[in-house]
């Protein structure tokens, strides 16, 4: 059996990116009482639960006090890589509920956590999560990848033509 994590009250929900732009490791932090957990995340996650906890808080009454989102505890190794994460509101509690699951092969049981936030957790969330993913490297207009200094080989154009920003 695989861990599972029940996180129903957190007194922390971060995102954190660690490195330079290009080659970020990208963080998401729980912590409620003893346990801390802490998982590794890609990008295009980062940005999607962004925009998603935003919606989210936005269709509710407006949030109270912000918390501080943006800081990591030590260590701030990750137990696991998301592979998938579901969201939902749940009205009884006024919490968002977010289920992330472990990256695993096909045949394996991997971890599983939910996490229950607040919809100033939530909030305090999307903004820092949006001001990561737009601090790095700005998309490709034609195939939405990172655009690269040192040059840009899109898949759109066979790699024959830089596109044009």
């Amino acid at each position: 059996m695989s861990p599972g994590y029940d996180l129903s009250a957190p007194e922390r929900f971060s995102v954190a990116a660690i490195g330079p732009v290009g080659s970020r490791l990208f963080l998401v932090q729980c912590r409620q009482d003893r346990t801390l957990l802490t998982l590794k995340v890609e990008k295009q996650q980062v940005a999607v639960l962004a925009e998603t906890l935003g919606r989210i808080v936005r269709d509710q009454s407006r949030p109270g006090h912000l918390p501080d989102s943006g800081i990591l505890e030590e260590p701030a190794e990750p137990d696991w890589t998301v592979g998938t994460i579901g969201i939902s509101y749940d009205d009884a509690t006024d919490r968002v509920v977010l289920i992330f699951e472990e990256l695993v092969a096909e045949d394996d049981d991997g971890a599983l956590a939910r996490v229950a936030v607040t919809r100033e957790q939530a909030a305090a969330f999307a903004i820092t999560a949006t001001r990561l993913v737009e601090s790095g490297r700005p998309p490709c207009p034609l195939c939405g990848s990172p655009l690269d200094p040192s040059g840009h080989e899109c898949p759109r154009t066979n790699g024959h033509r830089p596109p044009t920003v």
